[in-house]
């Protein structure tokens, strides 16, 4: 009886250190799926959702702030080429933003597009499926945000 209170406490301790991810890859993005090949045009490309949700970030990583949707805001279907790509988020209230890219890691960031405004650059992107959430850093009230997708340089 010992070694399987033993066994199960072992097995709890194990467990609480997994992240509890929440966010399903497989559900239809909230607001739709784009897909672009490097040197596309109309860049940037935008689209107008409403940002948060009711699941902590911090629960995919530590690193990762705000609150996010269980499925994907937007799916971007991305064919590389010499370019950087950079997803960016812009709005009113302060954003975030979780990204699950092609090798299956996950992107966070809060405030490097400068002000309150998160930006991830991938210099050297992959070519595949980046499922991008846009979080509200404050709470899991959604906000009215636009999301960039661009090649062009920022800074």
């Amino acid at each position: 009886m010992k070694t399987l209170t033993a066994l199960l406490a072992a097995s709890a301790a194990v467990l609480a250190v997994l992240p509890a991810q929440a966010q399903d890859m497989s559900l239809e993005p909230n607001y739709g799926t784009v897909s672009l090949e490097a040197g596309f045009p109309n860049d940037p490309h935008m689209v107008e959702l409403q940002s948060g949700g009711t699941i902590a970030a911090s629960t995919i990583s530590a690193e990762c702030a705000g609150y996010i949707a269980n499925a994907p805001d937007v799916r971007l279907n991305y064919t590389a080429g010499s370019y950087p790509l950079t997803i960016t988020s812009i709005a009113d209230t302060d954003t975030t933003l979780v990204i699950n890219g092609p090798d299956g890691s996950w992107y966070c960031d809060d405030d490097s597009g400068g002000g309150v405004d998160p930006e991830v650059l991938f210099a050297s992107p992959q070519s595949g499926q980046y499922d991008i959430w846009v979080g509200t850093y404050a709470g899991s009230d959604l906000n009215p945000a636009t999301l960039f997708i661009t090649e062009q340089t920022r800074r």
